[in-house]
């Protein structure tokens, strides 16, 4: 089986990617956060920090592309080509209504037409493979059926299904039936990606689909980072390991950002998940979410790893990516 670490806005970008697997060896590929190129063929400076080869260096890391448009599509493709990369990755999946509105991730989903000719043209055209990353649908996932009859017409280097339709965005549970009815008809390599938090549900996955040969991770992997280490036979970290990625990661922003208030931010929204590694963490979080300075921060971060014990399940039970 091979792990795949999911793209989150706004968490997964070059710094964690590369602190990450540092601390946590073991992932195949870390999909990055996706890039939106538009008909002015050039990557913007926030695009190149995050796709520069030394920005990932020793990092399996998997450019994806948001865009609705072959040509643009096109040419970003060729620029990370050049740059290296050898695989990208296209979004059809976003369920954001910003996104979705202009036809985007998921919402390319509602025109099959108008995907069956992006993908015709970008296939024809790209040096690299290309894999996507998709939904069952918009609204029903009947709609799969369709969409699957587009994808097989074309050489798709992997096809990662979040088995939802963009209705749903993240609630509720996944719709495994629907997966599981699919997957058999998947002429292409399949990677399951859904509400994986624990090393259990990764297994069962594994047990349930022993045709997929790759799972992607997302949520689960931020709340606890060594899961998938302990995957592939590592211990469980510790405290004193999980306070030295969270210091790293921590001055790494303050270094990329230049202003450790924006770090202080940054770091709020993985401990937004991280929390749920530790035991009665609720006056610690509450401390951490309030704290307005960096000094108030890094005291707040520093009481967790001193005062709190790790839970006996990495993650409980409850948890689930709301």
């Amino acid at each position: 089986m091979r792990y795949y670490v999911a793209p989150m806005e706004g968490v997964t970008g070059a710094v964690y990617r590369r602190t990450h697997h540092e601390f946590f060896p073991g992932a195949d590929k870390y999909f990055m956060p996706f890039l939106t190129p538009t008909a002015q063929p050039k990557l913007t400076p926030r695009q190149l920090r995050e796709v520069a080869p030394e920005n990932n260096a020793g990092v399996p890391a998997v450019p994806q592309l948001l865009s609705r448009t072959a040509a643009d599509c096109i040419w970003a493709i060729e620029a990370l080509a050049a740059l290296g990369y050898p695989q990208v990755d296209l979004n059809l999946g976003c369920p954001s209504g910003t996104v979705t509105a202009k036809g985007k991730g998921a919402g390319l989903l509602a025109d099959p037409d108008a995907l069956d000719r992006l993908l015709d043209a970008v296939y024809a055209a790209s040096p690299i493979p290309v894999s996507i990353k998709t939904r069952l649908g918009m609204a029903d996932p009947a709609e799969f059926d369709r969409l699957l009859a587009i994808y097989d017409r074309y050489p798709v280097a992997e096809l990662t299904i979040h088995p939802r339709v963009r209705q749903d965005f993240y609630k509720g549970q996944v719709r495994e039936g629907a997966f599981a009815a699919a997957l058999p008809r998947c002429t292409m390599p399949v990677c399951y990606n859904g509400d994986l938090v624990s090393e259990q549900d990764v297994h069962a996955v594994e047990t349930r689909y022993p045709a997929v040969q790759a799972v992607m991770i997302g949520r689960g992997l931020i709340a606890d980072p060594g899961l998938i280490a302990r995957l592939r036979g590592a211990p469980r970290a510790g405290r004193d390991t999980l306070a030295a990625f969270h210091d790293t990661l921590y001055e790494r922003y303050c270094t990329q950002f230049g202003d450790r208030r924006v770090a202080v931010q940054r770091m709020k929204e993985v401990w937004s998940y991280h929390l749920h590694l530790f035991d009665d963490h609720e006056k610690h979080g509450k401390r951490l979410r309030k704290s307005r300075t960096a000094d108030e921060y890094e005291q707040a971060a520093a009481a967790v790893f001193r005062d709190l014990e790790l839970r006996a399940q990495p993650v409980p039970a409850w948890f689930r990516p709301a």
